[in-house]
């Protein structure tokens, strides 16, 4: 009798280290240095694995292109990416956008306190403006295809972009002289800290708002498991999600982000480099 619960123990024991082997990789858009995503994402991660029974670990890029390389070709279960991210992502493999914040997402451009009006920027042939990356949609693409179509202003072929990897490098290098002007979201940027250069710099300009960034499901994985991740995230604590400087977290779908693939079209006619 006691070979038989020792058994029916073991059995017990060995299916519960199959279901907590079940590992899935968590990729974020590398917006802002590796230090600051892990030290603002690894809570989160950890509740994750903690409420969901899975081992969720957190993954970011040295760069938004390298990312992108990565998300394209499936190579994260989950990911957290911006919306132009999430619908080549979903073209190309099929993931499927979950959960998104519940305030939409606007691109920001940024200047020292101390120069003229942004008008005046703008329109001086030494502006230099300064970008995340190519394919940040809010921080870069937005703000290119507005200052195209209200300003009159075609950056692609003016010579005056500079990209420098995060939205943080972005805020350095205007407080810093490197650019007089430069592109961001409002998140970011009330998250940048960076010593006295946070005082040295204001945002400008708002453009239009659209869907924000989603948390998106890589279609590998099973269903009884997104739907166990999805509804962690939808009752995560306020304090992680004030980490990601996120009030709430609401549910998405693919269809949400049609007015981007509708948008893309208009974003063609800005090069993107």
């Amino acid at each position: 009798m006691k070979l038989i619960f020792l058994g029916i123990l073991s059995c017990c024991f060995a299916w519960s280290l199959s279901v907590q082997a079940k590992e899935y990789t968590l990729g974020i858009v590398p917006q802002q240095s590796p230090v600051k995503i892990f030290k603002s994402w690894k809570p989160v991660v950890t509740y994750l694995s903690e409420t969901t029974g899975f081992k969720v670990s957190l993954k970011t890029e040295k760069s938004i292109s390298e990312f992108e390389k990565v998300l394209y070709s499936g190579g994260y279960d989950l990911a957290y990416m911006n919306p132009y991210h999430f619908t080549i992502a979903n073209e190309r493999q099929d993931y499927r956008a979950v959960v998104r914040a519940a305030k939409n997402i606007k691109g920001i451009i940024v200047m020292k306190k101390d120069q003229p009006d942004m008008k005046a920027l703008i329109m001086d042939e030494k502006t230099q403006f300064l970008f995340p990356s190519p394919n940040a949609f809010a921080a870069t693409l937005l703000i290119k295809y507005e200052l195209l179509t209200k300003f009159g202003i075609n950056l692609a072929t003016s010579g005056k972009i500079k990209y420098v990897n995060s939205h943080d490098s972005v805020y350095k290098g205007v407080a810093r002289d490197i650019g007089q002007l430069g592109g961001g979201i409002q998140r970011t940027f009330n998250s940048f800290k960076a010593g006295p250069d946070k005082n040295k710099v204001t945002a400008v300009y708002h453009t239009a708002a659209y869907p924000s960034h989603p948390i998106a499901v890589n279609p590998a994985m099973p269903d009884a498991d997104r739907e166990k991740i999805v509804e962690a995230l939808l009752v995560m604590p306020l304090e992680l999600k004030s980490l990601l400087n996120i009030k709430e977290l609401i549910s998405t779908s693919n269809d949400e982000f049609s007015v981007i693939r509708e948008l893309s079209a208009k974003l063609d006619i800005v090069d993107r480099d």
